[in-house]
């Protein structure tokens, strides 16, 4: 990979250590089997933007049924817990599948999965928090757009501080 710091140094910022500059075992051309993408275009592919189905949520939903909606870049998975009061539990049991990307930065990495869901959103990008009665039309707008939704968790009472439980294929988490 030292042809590439020499060709693009632009890339990479010269103060990483030399054996962090575009280290892992993939290259941007392989291909993942799984999408049959190559591994360039899974790290490029751009983020979906959600602004469409907020405004058809604001335009179509009363917005005192909305009790919040957190965008999962910045805090991935743990995000909502800097946004909640004590005495509330956010617990995510229902998670949707983590995409190849993740499971590779995972491979690659050898970072922990506790990790993974606080840095990365792991496929779960973006969060609206109702009441169960108006879950299945936020599913219904989102869908609308081409997107998949479903209910991934519930919020529950409790003593004390507030948390945010993962419960994934890879663990359970708590943060």
């Amino acid at each position: 990979h030292k042809e590439l710091a020499s060709k693009y140094p632009e890339s990479f910022d010269a103060s990483v250590p030399e054996d962090l500059v575009y280290s892992g075992k993939y290259a941007l051309t392989d291909v993942e089997p799984e999408t049959g993408m190559t591994v360039g275009k899974l790290v490029l592919s751009p983020t979906r933007t959600y602004a469409p189905v907020v405004k058809k949520l604001l335009d179509t939903m009363d917005r005192s049924d909305i009790h919040g909606m957190v965008h999962c870049s910045g805090g991935a998975q743990s995000k909502v817990g800097h946004f909640l009061v004590d005495g509330l539990h956010v617990i995510k049991d229902n998670m949707l599948p983590v995409p190849p990307l993740f499971r590779l930065i995972n491979e690659c990495s050898g970072t922990e999965w506790s990790e993974m869901y606080k840095v990365f959103n792991c496929g779960h990008r973006m969060e609206v928090y109702c009441s169960p009665e108006n879950a299945e039309k936020v599913i219904e707008v989102s869908k609308s757009f081409n997107i998949d939704a479903q209910v991934v968790g519930r919020v529950e009472a409790i003593e004390g501080k507030s948390k945010v439980t993962v419960k994934s294929e890879y663990g359970e988490f708590t943060y």
